[in-house]
């Protein structure tokens, strides 16, 4: 699913209350602010979803696959999904309902 699958969505559901172009700015902006507390390294927790959060990758030498000479590379800070319990379950039922079918055909 792509963000204007799931603004159509949102939008479809809500149709009575709210427009698709207001669907788009209430998107866009807690994006935008999920986006900036993960940038400030701060953590983000969905109940029932899962969580955000930052590994931090320290420091290395690398080495240039083309010429094999050493290379610095920096730190970095790489954002990390976490699922919550229940997105588990609900991901594991369904493989599970798929694999029953995949038996009794």
């Amino acid at each position: 699913m792509v963000r204007s699958e799931l603004e159509e969505k949102l939008a479809d559901r809500f149709s009575q209350d709210f427009s698709r172009e207001s669907v788009k700015v209430a998107s866009d902006t807690i994006l935008k602010a999920l986006s900036e507390q993960l940038a400030k390294g701060g953590r983000i927790e969905i109940r029932g979803f899962g969580s955000f959060s930052l590994n931090i990758r320290p420091p290395r030498v690398g080495r240039n696959p083309k010429t094999g000479a050493s290379v610095e590379v920096p730190e970095k800070r790489v954002p990390h999904f976490k699922p919550g319990l229940e997105m588990r379950d609900r991901v594991n039922s369904h493989i599970e309902t798929k694999e029953q079918i995949k038996i009794a055909a």
